[in-house]
């Protein structure tokens, strides 16, 4: 197997932490490993397309325009 810079880089750094960090951060690696992608292709959404009434997407936009474009000033 042929490593990447970065993978030995990553090797070297990870032989200076205690036992229980190196193990984190195989537990990490492992974990980004196995996660799956979440959502799904928008492709397959063309099926909806249409499906929302005039009346629906206007009172969504108006809703949006309302509560969503302004700034709080004061929130921060």
């Amino acid at each position: 197997m042929i490593y990447s810079n970065l993978a030995m880089a990553a090797a070297e750094q990870m032989t200076m932490l205690p036992h229980a960090a190196q193990q984190s951060v195989l537990n990490f690696i492992q974990q980004l490993r196995s996660a799956s992608p979440q959502g799904v292709r928008g492709d397959t959404l063309l099926k909806f397309a249409g499906t929302i009434s005039p009346d629906d997407l206007k009172l969504m936009q108006v809703t949006i325009e309302a509560e969503c474009e302004r700034i709080d000033r004061d929130e921060w």
